[in-house]
């Protein structure tokens, strides 16, 4: 009888997938970035901004004097909107680092009251411990109602860039990591006016967190560290351009039908199968098992997997934090496929 396979834990193959994920870039969605010019322009700080020759690379550095960061030259109604981002490494507690879809910033005199808004958001970390990620779902100014996740990421994202992606449809709202999908919001009756449904922008910035974005402020920023700097490339752009004058939701109606029979819309079994170990592996809070914030739940979220939600505290947060997937080294050379497991299930980094 042939022996029988050992299947790697969770939080492994968590790592291996996403890592062959990393390895498709752009074409994994048949997506073509853009040069920074041909769809940003500067946001604030424009003196931290560090364009490549050719527009493909650009870095966003926060310094002692000030942070940075880009917005997309037209306003968009729906759409696909990603970008390869590689992190500041070494110590960054208080350091905030987003990608995200928004009209609450610079477009506030349009939308002051009741802005939308799909965020990443990456929260710095004291040496030697890692970054976290968060997403967030904000609609019609719903900032009392914020819909945070949190993770952990299986891979070091200060080594090399890994791909961040937001899809945003008239009904479905899809956070990717490299290809795979890691949290999927789907608009129902209920929501109302909390699914975001007015035209936006995109954003980029880094910017100094120190009142809350480490230890809820127990760890500021270090500029003896400075400056620290992001940086952002395979930009991709793919929407509905929105006249930022009108808003007439009808002149997107054919970009929208494409977008949402295009490939990248549909999540295959496999890639539901991938979403729910990532999820279960290195989800560390989530706004569906807050009790706390919000005792009668929050209309979109499906009825939960009772022995899943054990593992969290009535506030929403895992009791037993996950164990890093790939531990930083002082030293290392690249977080993709340098990930194996040996006879034991554990995880080695190849020197």
């Amino acid at each position: 009888m042939a022996a029988a396979r050992r299947e790697p834990p969770a939080a492994i193959a968590a790592v291996l997938i996403l890592s062959a994920a990393a390895a498709g870039g752009s074409a994994a969605f048949n997506l073509k970035p853009i040069a920074f010019d041909r769809g940003y322009a500067p946001l604030f700080g424009e003196e931290n901004i560090v364009r490549s020759a050719g527009g493909g690379t650009v870095k966003i550095l926060l310094n002692r004097f000030t942070g940075s960061g880009f917005i997309s030259s037209d306003l968009y109604y729906h759409g696909f909107f990603s970008a390869s981002i590689k992190l500041p490494s070494d110590y960054t507690a208080g350091v905030v680092v987003a990608f995200y879809v928004s009209n609450g910033m610079s477009n506030g005199d349009i939308f002051e009251k009741n802005h939308d808004e799909l965020d990443f958001e990456f929260l710095g970390n004291v040496r030697g411990k890692e970054w976290r990620i968060q997403t967030n779902v904000y609609g019609n100014g719903s900032t009392s109602r914020g819909r945070e996740e949190r993770y952990q990421l299986p891979f070091d994202p200060t080594v090399e860039a890994h791909r961040y992606s937001i899809l945003w449809t008239n009904t479905t709202i899809t956070f990717y990591i490299d290809d795979t999908p890691i949290r999927v919001v789907v608009r129902n009756t209920a929501m109302a006016g909390d699914f975001p449904s007015k035209p936006m922008s995109i954003y980029a910035t880094i910017w100094d967190g120190s009142t809350w974005a480490t230890g809820n402020g127990k760890y500021k920023v270090d500029y003896k560290y400075a400056p620290f700097a992001a940086e952002f490339s395979d930009l991709v752009l793919d929407g509905c351009r929105m006249d930022p004058i009108q808003h007439l939701p009808e002149q997107c109606r054919e970009a929208e039908a494409e977008t949402s029979a295009a490939d990248r819309t549909a999540i295959s079994q496999e890639k539901r199968r991938d979403m729910l170990r990532f999820r279960q592996r290195l989800m560390t809070y989530t706004c569906c098992y807050d009790e706390v914030r919000y005792p009668a739940g929050l209309p979109e979220c499906e009825a939960a997997d009772e022995a899943d939600k054990e593992r969290y505290w009535k506030s929403g947060d895992i009791k037993v934090q996950p164990k890093p997937a790939v531990r930083r080294r002082r030293r290392r050379r690249s977080s993709r496929a340098r990930v194996r497991v040996d006879d034991n299930s554990k995880v080695k980094a190849d020197a």
